[in-house]
């Protein structure tokens, strides 16, 4: 008897983790890109799989007291990023909330990207892929790629001793050796302050 191609698909994300994203494309050796559209369609419908957006998917992970756990913006676009092979970084407001330094939660993500620009609904918000230059995507970490651009967004004269304790909070994620890579692609006195958050936290 052939495997029906809800059963592959099936089969396929069952061996892997829970909370992992999917898109279409991902099962294009399992049958034609319309019949994979038509099961997914038949695995949302029996709650095996939740459709974040068009062609976009997640394998639910749920939590007793939370319920399915869905991944954050950062988690989509990164997902969405690695399929283009393109490489992206957070602007404005969003990379303010992600730090904590704003209450304000952003309707409007804007990326920075050197793949396909593009526009994406995910729940109430719209994710938007602004092309740039290359050159302009060259950080590494994601903490202090966040912390450029949340400081870019304040403005040197809006930079207090509260917003330098949250980002050193901050930083404590970040390895050392990306935290130097990136401040030397930053505005000189954005270098300046991650160069210093760092030498403060080795020094303790």
């Amino acid at each position: 008897m052939t495997q029906s191609v809800d059963n592959k698909i099936t089969e396929h994300i069952k061996r892997r983790a829970k909370g992992r994203i999917y898109f279409s494309e991902d099962f294009a050796k399992i049958a034609s890109a319309e019949s994979v559209r038509k099961s997914l369609s038949v695995l949302v419908k029996k709650g095996i799989l939740i459709r974040l957006t068009q062609g976009i998917y997640l394998y639910p992970k749920t939590d007793a007291e939370f319920g399915v756990l869905y991944p954050s913006v950062n988690d989509v676009c990164k997902a969405i990023a690695k399929r283009d092979k393109a490489r992206i970084e957070p602007t404005g407001v969003f990379a303010l909330h992600s730090l904590g330094l704003s209450t304000q939660i952003p309707v409007n993500v804007v990326y920075l990207t050197d793949g396909i620009p593009r526009k994406i609904k995910y729940g109430n918000k719209v994710i938007k892929f602004k092309k740039t230059a290359p050159k302009n995507l060259s950080m590494k970490g994601n903490v202090s790629s966040l912390t450029v651009a949340a400081l870019k967004q304040l403005g040197k004269n809006n930079i207090t001793p509260e917003v330098l304790q949250q980002i050193g909070s901050a930083l404590k994620k970040e390895s050392p050796v990306n935290i130097k890579h990136d401040a030397q692609l930053a505005p000189e006195w954005i270098s300046k302050i991650l160069l210093s958050l760092l030498n403060n936290s080795t020094d303790k």
